[in-house]
């Protein structure tokens, strides 16, 4: 086996020629498309990075914002607790204000009317004293008649009333 020189070094350039066209017409595109592979990749990569920041602070804003209407929701229910027992109140007191009403209105009710039997039986009083006086007045009696009058006119008082 002996090495011609002149075939080795025909060889080496071929062998650099080949290389160089191959690095021109086929390294340089596939690195180009590898490389554009690459950067599309990284696009890739950055924008999900990004989308994944947005994401958690999107979420961040929405558990704020949760919070924020359960804290709101909270205020409503214990304004309307609280303003339910005021109303609850006010009915009670209402209820008590017209209840002590009604029963001044039946003591005056009753008073009038006690009034309006004292009044009666003073006219009949009155009424039975004048028929007893004009009774012992047309009689001259004795005393034991004064008295029988005077109880007979009182049995029929008792019947009258």
């Amino acid at each position: 086996m002996s090495i011609e020189l002149g075939t080795l070094l025909f060889q080496v350039v071929m062998f650099l020629i080949l290389l160089a066209l191959v690095s021109k017409f086929a390294m340089k595109p596939a690195m180009s498309i590898l490389q554009k592979r690459q950067d599309h990749i990284e696009g890739q990569i950055a924008a999900a990075e990004k989308a994944n920041v947005e994401a958690a602070s999107l979420l961040e804003q929405q558990r704020a914002e949760l919070k924020k209407v359960r804290e709101d929701a909270q205020s409503i229910l214990d304004r309307a607790k609280k303003q339910s027992d005021v109303e609850a109140q006010e009915i009670v007191a209402a209820a008590q204000e017209r209840a002590e009403r009604l029963v001044e209105e039946a003591k005056l009710e009753i008073n009038r009317e006690k009034e309006k039997a004292i009044a009666s039986v003073r006219d009949q009083v009155a009424g039975l004293s004048v028929l007893l006086a004009s009774k012992i007045i047309e009689k001259e009696m004795s005393q034991s008649e004064q008295q029988d009058t005077i109880e007979q006119f009182m049995r029929q008082v008792g019947g009258q009333v």
